[in-house]
């Protein structure tokens, strides 16, 4: 799936909007259930947040997992989860 979003766009609000199907249950960086892999445009992302260090393990970081309610994108990635 292919979607269009302007800059600086939440990835988990994309997904919604676009019915991507990116899992959520709480929105708000507390549960962890919208980790997802970037697989193509890691450099178009925003910084990792501390709520996603909870989260994810640097290892996981740096195979790029994010998650989507925390991520912001300003650019083309491609995104598995």
């Amino acid at each position: 799936m292919l979607v269009s979003a302007p800059g600086n766009s939440n990835l988990l609000r994309v997904s919604l909007r676009e019915k991507g199907g990116i899992p959520f249950k709480c929105g708000g960086g507390l549960c962890g259930t919208c980790k997802c892999r970037i697989e193509k445009g890691l450099e178009h992302t925003d910084t990792v947040k501390a709520k996603e260090r909870k989260h994810l393990t640097e290892e996981q970081i740096k195979e790029g997992y994010r998650m989507a309610c925390q991520t912001f994108v300003n650019g083309d990635v491609s995104v598995s989860w």
